[in-house]
């Protein structure tokens, strides 16, 4: 899996003109899924997410993590993070996982931060969707299992 993570003041999905999905204060997840993805790649990030000291403390430093600060996350898929630009002008995404797998996995890992105790929205799955964000800082990260 590759996730791409953003601080966000807030976040909105919409998908055919309607709005499917919003937060305010947390993060904002674009998520890849790799052909063969573990459970313990998946486990992995979402502590990751969940536990990341990216919110600031009363001193302005990177101190606090998204449970501590009651944020939320937003997750988005997004097949695109596994598009290979190596060769040509157009991308191969053969690295990416098929439709049905990578929903299992998805769904996998949003249930994983639920556990966690962390309020989740998601975008729609396979779908078109404009995201909007507000992004803090801006702070963004790469993860990968």
């Amino acid at each position: 899996m590759k996730i791409v993570l953003q601080r966000v003041k807030s976040a909105k999905v919409s998908v055919a003109g309607k709005s499917v999905a919003e937060i305010k204060k947390g993060i904002l997840l674009l998520v890849g899924v790799k052909r063969e993805e573990r459970e313990e790649g998946i486990r992995y990030l979402a502590e990751k997410c969940v536990n990341l000291r990216i919110f600031e403390d009363e001193s302005s430093k990177m101190n606090l993590s998204l449970s501590e600060v009651d944020g939320e996350a937003l997750v988005v898929s997004q097949f695109t993070l596994y598009g290979d630009i190596k060769k040509g002008r157009r991308p191969s995404f053969d690295k990416a996982a098929p439709p049905v797998y990578a929903e299992q996995v998805y769904n996998t890992f949003v249930n994983y931060l639920k556990n966690r105790g962390i309020r989740v929205k998601t975008g729609a799955f396979g779908e078109k969707m404009l995201v909007e964000i507000e992004n803090d800082g801006p702070v963004t990260f790469i993860l990968e299992s």
